[in-house]
């Protein structure tokens, strides 16, 4: 049976519906965001972690140009090493008849027959290659999607400087693979970039690497110690050519899947705190003008009987009722959210299977973060019910104090009509109301700013990439670092229009005990189509003497300008020396390292030798230019500025703009349930004055005027206060979203401005004509009934 207490809440409840299904609301996007990126990293991270365990992802990586098979007994020998897999690695050119550039592979060696291995394969339709069958092969998913490839297909490969064509008879995937990324490139491009699995003797014969490997994988028994272990593989593989081992925390594939969940992680814990807070403030609101309104009622419970304890809590429950509706609504919302989201990692991150899941602790999380944050948003309206004295609650508030306003006051007062006039006078007398309104208001545009500015940050990030720093349109890599000569073999292709020179060299960079393997790229002295540019856009030279990072890396190696970094060269005479950090030049993409290619040959002791060119190249015959490239044995692989544009805007667009939609959708339903919130709360606190106003005479129109004139004032007051809120909050996003692969800009466009302005002022327009209508519906009688 009801008590009393509870029939007066469900009364509330029901009276006020439209306000608690607005607060509501605001909650729920908030806890659906919450759910939607929390279970979805929850899901991404246990998929990752069981697919690295049943096909066994290594724990170490390793780059030698050429070694025996026999040094397998010594890596096997390193303490802590559990298992040694040695492979054959190649990057070729392929030509595609869907292509009119040329296309990268990357074989990899395995087995035939199949026995397992380190970073073994799934086999996601088709069949193993055979023994005695040496043209067969295995693709990855992606590539195979991107050109329609399956069994039966064939791939035309440039091996060894011979045309070769591979037969495709299976699709697969490995754990090494999950974000196919070609070396220098951030994002992936399926199209142009794909993995190859082919026999190992079969890839051995071809680069003559029989008796011979190029690459190491290798397993660490629990309780290895991982720094001690690369640097035994180090010395090894040294006197052959090692490039350095990696761990791997720093394998491409999972340093960039690493860095997405962390990603995903901080917006699902950054972006649901903002709106949770925002619906806390409105409850606060909301619930001290119902104690404000019920101050009679309250003192004739108390004088009843009723406990101040047992009122506290009828207001908490009424909090609480809000918080569960929105619990439920936020977990069902955010549950849709999250399998949307996951089917949009399907396209990216490469599972055998990636299904979504919402863990029981991120359920449990939302609902309690729902209730607790109700429970705060309470407070404020408790402590003011359980204060009220008996006797003083009995008598109505005093009235507020009627003056001339500060704008008549100041000799304006002949510009404004009556309505006008008691807008501005109540606005003046109850402050604190209208500043609660305004910040409600506020808050709404600011999370409009937040929702939007992912667009304008990645169209800056595009804008300073690929027109500011690399201006080229074509890059081509070479297999082997040659000398002058090859510039000229480039210079001489048809359709180029200007060339400039490229050094590339794997170091390893130390400072303490941090370190990071990366690759220095060796500028000319005054480049102009492949050039170092800051977040401002300010062109920096890079010095005669001395290293320019990226700030990302700086951060990660804790150095700064003027500190000296131990370089360790991976390639040639693999020399090794302290190089004083020249500068530190904000970017926004990965982790770069730069110093003139006159210093950095001389710190390799080489001469004028070159790894590829950047290329201007004429429109008109740039089809002629990919031809002839996809047959030179000399090219390692061709990179097009157009295409690193297409798959950027696509992959960002795509990943981005379905976060960004929910948030835009979202703050637009904040924006309604703030504006809805303020018209209705200022209803309900002067729906009697508004009464005695019709019964005077004043029409619908006038009485309408008046309180929807409170609101258009609040809006337009609220919303630039608001733009300058949704700024900072966009800092606070940015700042924190800061990983090692991407750093955001703080870039907000007016247009972003303008939209969040248009939507906030259309909420409240809408809100507005809501009310209205409750307005129209006015009780005359009931409402002048109210004792004095």
């Amino acid at each position: 049976m009801l008590r009393a207490l509870d029939r007066k809440l469900l009364r509330d409840l029901w009276r006020l519906r439209g306000q608690a299904i607005a607060i509501g609301a605001v909650m729920a996007v908030g806890l659906a965001m919450f759910v939607a990126y929390l279970s979805t990293f929850a899901s991404l991270q246990l998929t990752q972690q069981a697919y690295y365990e049943r096909y066994r992802f290594a724990d170490v990586f390793a780059t030698v140009r050429r070694a025996p098979l026999s040094l397998r007994s010594r890596l096997e020998g390193i303490a802590g090493v559990a298992r040694v897999d040695l492979r054959v690695v190649a990057d070729v050119t392929l030509d595609l008849p869907t292509l009119v550039e040329p296309a990268t592979g990357r074989l990899v060696s395995i087995p035939v027959p199949h026995v397992p291995v380190l970073d073994d394969v799934f086999l996601r339709r088709g069949r193993y290659p055979e023994p005695g069958r040496p043209d067969e092969v295995l693709v990855s998913e992606g590539f195979a999607l991107a050109h329609r490839l399956g069994p039966g297909s064939i791939v035309p490969a440039l091996i060894n400087g011979r045309r070769r064509p591979l037969q495709v008879v299976g699709v697969a995937l490995s754990p090494e693979y999950v974000y196919t990324v070609r070396p220098g490139d951030v994002i992936p491009d399926a199209s142009r970039f794909g993995i190859i699995w082919m026999a190992r003797e079969a890839l051995g014969a071809a680069f003559d690497m029989e008796g011979a490997f190029n690459d190491v994988t290798m397993a660490l028994a629990p309780g290895a110690s991982e720094p001690a272990v690369l640097a035994a593989v180090d010395d090894i593989l040294r006197p052959w050519g090692g490039l350095g081992a990696i761990p791997s925390r720093l394998q491409i594939s999972n340093w960039s899947l690493s860095n997405e969940l962390d990603q995903l992680r901080g917006f699902g814990l950054i972006v649901p705190a903002i709106f949770l807070a925002v619906a806390a403030f409105l409850l606060n609101v909301v619930l001290t003008r119902i104690v404000a309104v019920q101050r009679e009622q309250i003192a004739a419970l108390k004088a009843l009987g009723y406990s101040s304890g047992a009122l506290g809590w009828h207001y908490v429950t009424w909090s609480l009722v809000v918080g569960a509706g929105a619990s439920v609504t936020g977990l069902v919302a955010g549950a849709w959210m999250g399998g949307g989201i996951i089917g949009m990692y399907n396209d990216y991150f490469r599972f055998p299977i990636l299904l979504y899941r919402m863990p029981p602790a991120v359920a449990a999380a939302a609902v309690a973060i729902s209730l607790v944050a109700s429970a705060l948003g309470a407070l404020g309206a408790v402590r003011r019910a359980v204060r009220l004295p008996p006797a003083e609650a009995m008598r109505p508030e005093p009235p507020a104090r009627y003056r001339a306003s500060l704008v008549e006051r100041l000799g304006l007062g002949a510009w404004l009509g009556p309505a006008a006039r008691m807008v501005v006078r109540n606005l003046e007398r109850q402050p604190l109301r209208a500043a609660t309104s305004i910040i409600g208001v506020a808050l709404s545009a600011a999370l409009l700013v937040v929702g939007l500015f992912f667009v304008d940050a990645m169209a800056e990030m595009i804008r300073v990439q690929f027109d500011l720093v690399q201006r080229q349109d074509v890059t081509v890599a070479l297999v082997e670092p040659r000398g002058a000569q090859a510039l000229h073999d480039l210079a001489r292709l048809p359709g180029v229009v200007a060339l400039e020179p490229m050094r590339v060299v794997a170091a390893r960079l130390h400072a303490a005990q941090r370190s990071r393997q990366v690759a220095i790229t060796g500028l000319p002295a005054d480049p102009m189509l492949h050039r170092v540019v800051d977040v401002s856009g300010h062109v920096r030279q890079v010095p005669v003497a001395g290293l320019v990072l990226s700030r990302a890396l700086a951060d990660a190696l804790q150095v700064r300008a003027g500190d000296g970094l131990d370089v360790e060269l991976l390639e040639g005479r693999r020399r090794r020396a302290v190089v004083p950090v020249a500068g530190v030049v904000d970017e926004y993409l990965g982790l770069s390292a730069y110093m003139s290619q006159q210093a950095l040959a001389a710190l390799a002791g080489e001469g004028p030798v070159v790894s590829g060119a950047h290329l201007r190249v004429d429109p008109q015959q740039a089809a002629i230019l990919h031809r002839r490239l996809k047959v030179l044995p000399a090219v390692a692989g061709v990179a097009l500025t157009e295409a690193m544009v297409e798959s950027f805007d696509k992959t960002l667009g795509e990943t981005m703009g379905v976060m960004i939609a929910f948030n835009v959708l979202f703050a637009g339903i904040i924006a309604f349930g703030v504006a809805y919130n303020a018209a209705r709360v200022s209803l309900s606190e002067r729906s009697r004055e508004l009464a005695s106003l019709r019964v005077l005479g004043f029409t619908r129109g006038e009485i309408s005027a008046i309180l929807l004139g409170e609101l258009a004032v609040v809006t337009l007051l609220a919303v630039p206060i608001g733009l300058l809120i949704g700024y900072g909050l966009a800092w606070v996003v940015v700042t924190a979203f800061q990983t090692e692969m991407y750093r955001f800009p703080l870039a907000v466009a007016p247009r972003t401005f303008a939209i969040a302005a248009a939507v906030a002022i259309a909420a409240s327009a809408l809100s507005g004509l809501v009310v209205r209508r409750q307005l129209d519906h006015l009780d005359l009688v009931g409402v002048l009934k109210t004792r004095e």
